[in-house]
């Protein structure tokens, strides 16, 4: 199983993952969401934050398909997609992920040929909460 490294700043948005809810960071002065957490507000330069829960749901704004050479723990799994997934919410904020064909299942689950920029989708989250996302 994958475990995110984490950080004082990102630790909220993997705590809140492994129980099943994409949260992201907003600052509770001005409102402005943002991504990746950080300790001050680009907006207003606010220090103070909170954690908004999301819908979870997206749209692929890009993707890549990997070919070798792959770090070996990755390879026996080629070809799968890494996709770039625009928020509904906030189409600023875009996270890193990969697109399966069901919570849990491995990377090359889907095939490659059906991953589109602009494919709705929806988070999910295996055991271990590491986010991963299904065509919605």
């Amino acid at each position: 199983m994958l475990t995110p490294v984490t950080d004082t700043d990102g630790a909220p948005f993997w705590e809140y993952a492994a129980q099943g809810e994409l949260r992201v960071q907003a600052c509770a002065d001005c409102g402005e969401l943002r991504f990746p957490p950080r300790p001050c507000c680009p907006h207003c330069q606010s220090f103070a934050a909170e954690w908004r829960l999301t819908s979870g749901r997206g749209r692929v704004w890009s993707y890549v398909v990997p070919h070798p050479p792959l770090l070996p723990d990755y390879a026996a799994q080629a070809p799968y997609n890494v996709v770039m997934v625009e928020l509904e919410e906030t189409p600023r904020i875009r996270l890193v992920g990969n697109l399966v064909s069901r919570a849990g299942a491995s990377l090359d689950s889907l095939d490659p040929e059906r991953v589109r920029i602009g494919a709705r989708v929806r988070v999910v989250f295996p055991e271990g909460g590491l986010p991963q996302w299904v065509l919605a």
